[in-house]
């Protein structure tokens, strides 16, 4: 097809961000984190050229939570990988819309990974999570720059004018299917924003000390709900403290209705995500009975679980039915591939968490797969910064996702979000608990790059 795009430029950039505040999750706390750009100068048969990009914290601490590599050298490993992606990408021999582009870039990646392992002598090798991190700045360049070169919104590039059919990717029961088919026709215009309640966050402004930052935003939730009128909290859990779970769960849910009843809000969503630390299922199971016995309003509002055992789905094979029964429970650190698809509803997992870190490509791909088994889903971040927010919200407002999305860097790197929050302002600052897709552009992936005031933008 003449839309089809050639790589013929790729540059990655690299800065570090430093957080606002300490995010706990899991068994970690993240201080700061290496910020990756990729730029794709792409030609379309036309001749037509046109710049895209992509970005995405290279959060080793979520895609490479080691025991033996430091996280000095993951990070390293993980900036090395970014590079060989863009290189690999270069080396791509024809023009081919981005969903093909993708698969082949995916396919390099173990041997890839094992270049860049072997080059720094790491005792362990990199993960294929971490890597399609490495990778999904490219993909999102790759498609961000397809709709740029094409004069349009990339995902209107995605019906039988521009693209394949499903079956190439998801096999013969897709054949004749579309992805635009999958997707809303225009940017929903307003969505839920999820603010994540980490495991280190204050929830009262009695808690308060001068150590806090004093740069005009809130330290605790209760200032938060007040600052942006919030009806949807993700809560990080311990996962190896029923106790401190049960009673934290317990006080975001009074400290939330409190401080919504001040503002007249009657309206509260919950999750609750432990961040693979659960030894077992039934860990969650006690966790929820105990809850609806305490505090049966709070159990009303939680809305899912989200990833509560390891990533390995094949390690123990868990049986996630118990959980399901009570409440929806959603993979998330264990989908990296359409086969991890298969095999999470093989063991009753009830849904899907799509993150552009795992890959635009795949995230939509799945999106397709969860639709059409009437799998629910969710558009997570990770703690996506800059451009990566516009990425992640624009593809929740182009999909159907269980309530919201989330969007927790105005928390923890608001600074880093400054260039881009001039020119999407509602998109970082939520009004009413919502955040808006009015600013977005009308091609590539709605960035409107040339008029964000960062100097990687204006590079020639």
């Amino acid at each position: 097809m003449n839309s089809d795009i050639l790589v013929l430029e790729a540059q990655p950039y690299f800065s570090l961000e430093k957080a606002r505040l300490p995010l706990k999750f899991g068994g970690v706390v993240v201080e700061g984190v290496t910020f990756a750009h990729v730029r794709l100068r792409v030609e379309n048969a036309d001749g037509r050229v046109a710049d895209g990009w992509g970005a995405i914290p290279l959060s080793d601490f979520w895609g490479w939570p080691s025991k033996v590599v430091a996280h000095e050298q993951r990070d390293e490993a993980m900036r090395r990988l970014t590079q060989e992606c863009c290189a690999a990408a270069m080396r791509l021999p024809r023009s081919a819309h981005p969903f093909d582009l993708f698969a082949e870039l995916e396919g390099e990646l173990p041997a890839l990974s094992t270049k860049v392992s072997s080059a720094l002598g790491l005792v362990e090798p990199v993960p294929f999570l971490s890597a399609l991190i490495c990778l999904s700045t490219i993909d999102a360049a790759l498609h961000d720059g397809f709709g740029t070169a094409n004069g349009i919104c990339t995902y209107d590039g995605y019906g039988p004018d521009f693209c394949p059919d499903l079956g190439r990717y998801l096999g013969p029961t897709f054949s004749g299917k579309y992805l635009s088919e999958y997707l809303r026709p225009a940017y929903n215009r307003c969505l839920p924003v999820f603010h994540l309640v980490g495991a280190l966050d204050k929830l009262r402004r009695s808690e308060l000390s001068d150590a806090d930052p004093h740069d005009g935003l809130p330290n605790s939730l209760d200032d938060w709900i007040a600052h942006d009128g919030l009806r949807c909290l993700k809560v990080k859990l311990n996962g190896r403290d029923l106790e401190w779970d049960l009673n934290r769960m317990l006080e975001v849910e009074v400290v939330a209705r409190e401080e919504q009843a001040a503002l007249g809000i009657d309206e509260l969503h919950l999750s609750a995500d432990t961040n693979e630390m659960c030894e077992s299922p039934g860990y969650i199971v006690e966790l929820l009975t105990k809850l609806r016995e305490r505090r049966p309003s709070a159990y009303e509002a939680l809305l899912y679980v989200e990833q509560p055992t390891e990533r390995d789905l094949n390690a123990h094979r868990f049986d996630m039915s118990p959980i399901a029964k009570l409440k929806p429970v959603i993979v998330d650190e264990s989908l990296m591939t359409l086969g991890d698809f298969d095999l999470a509803m093989e063991l009753h997992w009830s849904g899907v968490a799509l993150k552009t870190c795992k890959c635009h490509s795949h995230a939509l791909l799945v999106a397709a797969r969860a639709t059409q088994a009437g799998v629910p889903y969710t558009v997570q971040d990770l703690t996506n910064t800059g451009i990566s927010l516009v990425h992640s919200v624009g593809l929740a407002a182009r999909l159907d996702p269980l309530m919201g999305v989330e969007a927790n860097s105005r928390q923890f790197f608001p600074a880093s979000n400054a260039p881009e929050a001039a020119v999407h302002p509602n998109l970082y600052q939520p009004v009413g608990g919502q955040i808006a897709t009015a600013t977005f552009g009308a091609t590539g992936l709605g960035y409107r790059v040339r008029q964000i005031g960062r100097d990687i933008f204006r590079s020639p």
